[in-house]
């Protein structure tokens, strides 16, 4: 390995089994330092043993908000910054139109798209000049698959909070380091 990840602090949601999962233990082969954070405790036990060193398991669910905030306080007392959010943690089931119902789609919806949304929001303040955000995103938000209509609609949300955080992290992002100024002129 490179080690070109030497040093770095990298937060992963849904980072006990398939993506999120090959990504921490690479990012750990590579030099950084994972959290993860996953909704079943036995799971996550199991993967942070998997990655073996320089990781930190937080049990939590991102649809709910309380959670993330733990992991979040976590992080900052262990490692006080973060250099990479990757908003991972996503579900997906096969269910027909017609048998559609208001728990599928809030499941999808809320761990999918408001996970994702607020897994980022909450991060921002501990990420570091220069860092780097990653959502995990599917071919689903643009072809067409039988019975995938809402998981494909909630990666379709996923593809415009890309496109539209382009340009509202700019603005919050500079208007969080003009605060800064602000405050450390006043002291």
């Amino acid at each position: 390995m490179t080690n070109k990840l030497e040093g770095k602090t990298a937060v992963i949601t849904g980072g006990t089994e398939g993506i999120g999962l090959a990504t921490a233990k690479l990012f750990v082969k590579e030099g950084a330092y994972v959290f993860i954070m996953a909704r079943r405790e036995k799971e996550l036990d199991e993967a942070v043993t998997a990655i073996g060193s320089n990781v930190t398991g937080v049990q939590g669910d991102v649809a709910k908000l309380a959670d993330l905030d733990r992991f979040y306080e976590t992080v900052g007392k262990v490692k006080g910054r973060i250099d990479i959010i990757f908003a991972n943690a996503g579900v997906g089931e096969f269910v027909l139109f017609d048998k559609v119902s208001e728990e599928h789609f809030d499941r999808l919806f809320n761990i999918n798209v408001k996970g994702a949304l607020f897994t980022v929001q909450k991060g921002l303040p501990l990420l570091n000049d220069g860092g780097s955000i990653i959502l995990t995103g599917s071919v689903a938000s643009v072809k067409g698959t039988a019975a995938f209509g809402v998981y494909a609609a909630s990666k379709a949300a996923i593809r415009s909070f890309v496109r539209t955080w382009t340009t509202d992290l700019k603005i919050v992002i500079s208007a969080q380091i003009l605060l800064a100024r602000v405050r450390s002129r006043r002291r």
